[in-house]
């Protein structure tokens, strides 16, 4: 039962979700921008969490789930090179992971929440380009990015109306503007 006193289907009784080490958490299946669905629809594979990928499977799986118009669960994967990897890159992964949340909220139909967190991750992402001197950190055109999440953010606050995640999707390598 949930706080209202309503079931759900597949899930038990009073239970709450909870993950394999017993904490709290959502099992929900999800769409393909992690939107909830009703317990017995059928979702998209959520992204393990806790992974720790080299930096180059990083931005490769990224980019894979951003062209499929999953930045949700891209920024899963910048999520866990955040949290895993050296501290002194833990901005810019957490830039990107801002990015991609930004999409997704766009996406969703969120537009100023999305084009403020499109222009918080370019500033973070180029703020941390900034202070650490890599300009392509692991091959990643930082400025390009940065420069497609601000036009993306001025398209969508211009326009009103979501975008399709996948056909708006960044490239992280090689110009960032979406296809």
């Amino acid at each position: 039962m949930g706080s209202t006193g309503e079931t759900y289907p597949g899930r038990p009784g009073d239970a709450r979700d909870r993950d394999s080490e017993g904490r709290a958490r959502n099992a929900r299946p999800r769409d393909g921008l992690g939107r909830p669905l009703p317990y017995d629809a059928d979702g998209v594979a959520r992204q393990p969490e806790g992974v720790v990928r080299t930096p180059e499977e990083t931005v490769a799986e990224a980019q894979r789930l951003l062209d499929e118009g999953k930045p949700f669960h891209a920024h899963e994967v910048f999520e866990d090179a955040w949290k895993s990897g050296p501290d002194e890159e833990r901005e810019l992964w957490r830039g990107l992971a801002q990015l991609a949340v930004g999409l997704t909220h766009t996406a969703r139909g969120n537009l100023t929440g999305g084009a403020r967190l499109l222009r918080r991750g370019a500033g973070a992402a180029e703020a941390w380009v900034s202070g650490s001197g890599q300009t392509l950190p692991h091959g990643i055109d930082v400025a390009s990015v940065a420069a497609w999440a601000r036009d993306l953010a001025e398209d969508v606050e211009r326009h009103g109306r979501p975008v399709d995640a996948g056909e708006r999707a960044p490239r992280l390598r090689d110009g960032a503007a979406g296809r």
